[in-house]
């Protein structure tokens, strides 16, 4: 959805702007928890209903969220809700992590493995990809039996595909042209 990270960008990087004075880590853990709240189904419709208040939404959302909400980040969210833009509030939280990633040099990477990782295995592989791919990653794990074997990484729009299912699948498509 374009449209929906061309909306949020602006106001992640304000909101970024904003957090960089601060506790970066902090600011993150409560815009994940911001647009956690905000992407429940229930809570949307609640936003879009005419006959509630925008101080109501603003109030419900603030009670829901555990951090501490500091006054910058209340205000965002009263102008977000004045806007009619809480629907972006996933999408924000997903370029304000970008930002905080690019910032300190790191990137999110998906790893699939075909079989559970143990931790010594898991941090061998990360050590190895954080030398391929020259900056610190931060992992996030899950298991998909269909690989057969070996593990699929994603990091940004790089993908290494080292599994059985795609070796499979290369081989395939070089004997179908020979």
């Amino acid at each position: 959805m374009a449209e929906l990270a061309t909306i949020a960008r602006p106001y992640a990087e304000a909101l970024f702007r904003v957090a960089e004075t601060g506790d970066l880590a902090a600011w993150s853990d409560l815009v994940q928890e911001l647009a956690q709240v905000a992407g429940h189904p229930e809570v949307l419709s609640l936003a879009l209903n005419p006959k509630v208040g925008r101080d109501t939404v603003t109030d419900l959302v603030l009670a829901v969220v555990k951090a501490p909400v500091p006054v910058q980040a209340q205000n965002f969210l009263r102008m977000i809700i004045a806007n009619h833009r809480l629907n972006t509030l996933p999408e924000v939280a997903v370029q304000f992590e970008a930002l905080k990633n690019a910032r300190e040099g790191a990137a999110d990477v998906e790893i699939v493995s075909a079989f559970p990782l143990d931790g010594s295995q898991l941090v061998e592989l990360v050590v190895g990809l954080e030398r391929k791919f020259k900056r610190k990653l931060k992992p996030a794990v899950s298991v998909d039996a269909s690989l057969i074997g070996g593990v699929r990484v994603t990091v940004g729009d790089e993908v290494l595909d080292t599994s059985v299912r795609a070796q499979l699948a290369r081989m395939q498509v070089a004997l179908a042209a020979a």
